[in-house]
């Protein structure tokens, strides 16, 4: 072996012979997740066509969201994920500047004040950005010190994540606040939190919720609550979506009563067929067979998604990894419980089928973070 081999070989680069890098790297795109994310986008494009009633600026414009989103996975897979480490607490103060703004000057829009409207600009979500800011500070602070962590570093934790939340909350924004407390959460899990303090937090979790619920809740979560032991004790009121819901999934049988023929949804008995109950629609009009397609669309992501982080080669990337994967599947996991009734509604769409510009341009931000932790790894060291 020459020195200038060796020399290579040291420096994680391999021998002067090895073979050159394939297209897929240069252009730092990982090809099994693009494919999986380009059959999701398609197939949530014709269901967003039908629950739509075939309104094409609907459609077009959740066309053009996909799009965007895809150029912007592709430019933050350009950047190593090391960069995105560096500014991570910078991307969180911002992100809570927003936050705080959003308090004082946003739009309420669907009885939350999320919305904020710059000039210039289209109006966005700035809490949908805490979902990767929360998950990257974490990493960041995480990777950085000790493993297991120690109390005092649980304890910054979860004001690091209660943070946001709070503030999305008080935007009156619950279905979002959940999803950032639990991409900052499954950070700290992955982190190799100990056993005994998650059993404890979650009996302590359990004990607080009637206080909860006295005490902070407001009356439409009360609502909710109730609405899920009971949705028929308001059948034309707070459980309408969940009854109708429930319909449209029992009469599409197997086989589905055909692409746009699905009752339910075109003579508007489901409310919000095209953002939070859109899976009724792919329920009613493709059966359970639809229903089963799509969720292996979404295991092939979620898989690539965790062996993207089982293979990782440092602990931040593991970490940011592996909490971008599960909160994906916490997305569609909710979605599928809301609507079938197996949890209370809380307003979260689901990932890649429902309407949304900002949440859809998001999720592509998490998947840009996956692509560049995937293709910027270096290979360990023997």
């Amino acid at each position: 072996m020459s020195s200038q081999d060796f020399i290579r070989q040291s420096a994680g680069l391999g021998s002067s012979t090895a073979k050159p890098r394939s297209i897929w790297r240069i252009i730092h795109m990982d090809p099994p997740l693009l494919v999986g994310l380009i059959l999701l986008c398609c197939f949530g494009v014709m269901v967003l066509s039908s629950a739509s009633g075939g309104d094409q600026e609907v459609v077009q414009r959740q066309a053009v969201s996909m799009m965007i989103g895809m150029v912007v996975m592709f430019i933050i897979a350009q950047f190593n994920i090391h960069f995105f480490r560096q500014w991570a607490l910078s991307m969180y103060a911002g992100g809570i500047a927003l936050l705080v703004i959003v308090l004082l000057f946003g739009v309420e829009e669907n009885g939350a004040q999320s919305w904020l409207n710059l000039p210039g600009l289209p109006s966005f979500q700035p809490s949908e950005l805490m979902k990767f800011a929360v998950p990257l500070l974490m990493a960041w602070y995480l990777a950085s010190r000790p493993l297991p962590p120690r109390f005092k570093h649980l304890f910054w934790s979860a004001v690091m994540i209660l943070i946001p939340s709070a503030l999305i909350i008080l935007q009156n924004d619950t279905g979002t606040a959940i999803m950032v407390t639990m991409s900052g959460i499954f950070v700290v899990l992955l982190a190799g939190i100990r056993w005994r303090i998650v059993i404890a937090g979650f009996i302590a979790l359990m004990l607080a919720s009637p206080a909860w619920y006295i005490f902070l809740a407001q009356e439409h979560q009360k609502n909710r609550i109730l609405t899920f032991f009971n949705p028929y004790r308001d059948p034309t009121g707070a459980g309408y979506n969940i009854i109708q819901s429930q319909i449209a999934i029992g009469s599409g049988g197997i086989y589905g009563k055909g692409y746009g023929n699905g009752a339910q949804s075109h003579l508007d008995f489901i409310p919000e067929s095209n953002t939070d109950f859109i899976l009724a629609v792919l329920a009613e009009e493709f059966g359970l067979l639809g229903i089963l397609f799509l969720i292996g669309l979404y295991l092939f992501v979620l898989l690539r998604g965790c062996f993207i982080a089982f293979t990782s080669t440092d602990m931040f990337s593991r970490l940011l990894a592996g909490s971008i994967t599960l909160t994906f599947f916490f997305y569609v996991f909710v979605n599928m419980a809301m609507v079938s009734g197996l949890l209370p509604v809380i307003g979260l769409p689901l990932p890649l089928m429902s309407r949304g510009g900002t949440s859809v341009v998001t999720l592509f931000i998490g998947f840009g973070l996956l692509m560049s932790i995937q293709t910027h790894s270096r290979p360990k060291i023997s």
